[in-house]
């Protein structure tokens, strides 16, 4: 599987990462032992990067993920998580009021999430996530949805993880957003190695193009693509599919009807051509898949090695889809 440098580090990725918000119990739980067979299906498939974070399952998602790789060479992997959410303990008592989903994971609510972009708040977020992953070291380190928090972010957060990086505790350092206009301001006010776009770089969603990935490409920096199916409706299409965690509209939803008519017309799958669409494009080092059994793990590797003819793109284009 194709490897790239994200910018000037010394960090690599594979072109497929493994996204460990599902195993994180995203919206279900999913059985530790099914989170764990997910990242052994996805390495036998030759996936190397990981992306997780404290806020996928109030730490879940990095203590299985951590737990998973544990036995394999340190070397041979690259993890990313992120900081900017600490997560403060609840008491019994507190923690017994709370019910249904916290922030959208079925988990127990024992912590509470807290917005935290204070350089002290980063190195604790890094340290803390250390220990979740039973790791020494990290290799990238993303600043997470700091849309509201933004002065905070660029005065105290960033400068903390220019810190860690340089302490040797960190690899590679970015930021990762839903939206492009903050992202594209990091490449042109930080050194960030690396951005992660969540989608806004997919075949319903090329907003990334205005400004976000032509910094990038100026300056030398690497974009990683999240959200390439847009919370499914790029999977299947159909009345109640998702679109970026909300029930698509209806306009949305005739849209990818039609970019699905085209690519089965050259016998590739929606999710095939909307894999490889971002990463066709220079500046994007890799596209993180949302995996949470080992099925799904060897659907998105078998996706990345289906043929997409130059004829479907073209097509796309012709019906004013692209």
């Amino acid at each position: 599987m194709r490897r790239t440098r994200l910018g000037s580090s010394t960090v690599e990725i594979t072109e497929l990462g493994f996204g460990a918000a599902a195993i994180g119990n995203l919206f279900t739980e999913v059985d530790p032992g099914q989170a764990a067979a997910a990242v052994d299906a996805a390495w036998d498939e030759g996936v190397r990067y990981f992306d997780t974070a404290p806020h996928y399952g109030l730490g879940l998602s990095e203590r299985r993920l951590g737990e998973a790789l544990r036995d394999r060479p340190r070397d041979a992997y690259t993890v990313s998580t992120k900081a900017g959410r600490l997560l403060d303990p609840l008491t019994p008592r507190r923690a017994a009021g709370l019910h249904g989903l916290s922030d959208g994971y079925a988990v127990p609510h024992t912590h509470r999430r807290r917005w935290d972009f204070s350089a002290d708040g980063i190195r604790r977020s890094v340290e803390d996530s250390l220990e979740r992953l039973g790791l020494d070291r990290v290799d990238i380190v993303h600043l997470h949805d700091p849309d509201d928090h933004g002065e905070a972010a660029f005065r105290e957060g960033y400068p903390a993880l220019e810190r860690l990086r340089a302490e040797g505790m960190v690899g590679a350092i970015g930021a990762g957003m839903n939206q492009t206009a903050m992202l594209t301001r990091f490449l042109r006010e930080t050194d960030v190695d690396a951005v992660l776009c969540a989608g806004r770089f997919t075949l319903l969603d090329r907003s990334a193009l205005d400004t976000l990935l032509p910094e990038a490409l100026a300056r030398g920096r690497s974009v990683v693509v999240g959200g390439v199916f847009n919370s499914g409706l790029l999977v299947d299409p159909r009345p109640g599919a998702m679109y970026d965690y909300a029930t698509a509209p209806e306009p949305l939803l005739e849209r990818a009807a039609r970019i699905r008519a085209v690519t089965e017309g050259h016998g590739v799958p929606l999710r095939a051509a909307a894999l490889h669409f971002p990463l066709r494009h220079p500046a994007v080092a890799g596209a993180l898949v949302g995996m949470r059994s080992p099925d799904e793990a060897r659907d998105a590797a078998a996706r990345l090695r289906t043929p997409v003819p130059d004829a479907l793109w073209d097509d796309l284009r012709a019906e004013g889809l692209l």
